[in-house]
């Protein structure tokens, strides 16, 4: 599956319309990603934090993602802003 937009660094929007955000501390696995990279939704059971990730398999990169409509829970983004 193609990217349709990456516009801002920690959502992503993929051809089928389905929007993800971006777990902030995977952002840099993404610098690699163009239009044509092509990436694969898989859900993922054993993450407190995150329930699907996105796979460049190209790349082998693998970056933890929810569905944009979620929100992180302020615990989770204070465990990160400290670690």
């Amino acid at each position: 599956m193609h990217i349709r937009t990456h516009d801002q660094a920690y959502s992503v929007v993929l051809e089928d319309g389905s929007e993800w955000k971006i777990w902030p501390a995977d952002l840099p696995a993404t610098l690699q990603w163009e239009p044509a990279s092509d990436l694969e939704i898989e859900e993922i059971d054993d993450d407190e934090i995150c329930t699907h990730a996105i796979v460049d398999r190209a790349h082998g990169t693998c970056v933890r993602v929810i569905e944009a409509t979620e929100e992180w829970a302020p615990e989770q983004m204070e465990a990160w802003l400290v670690s």
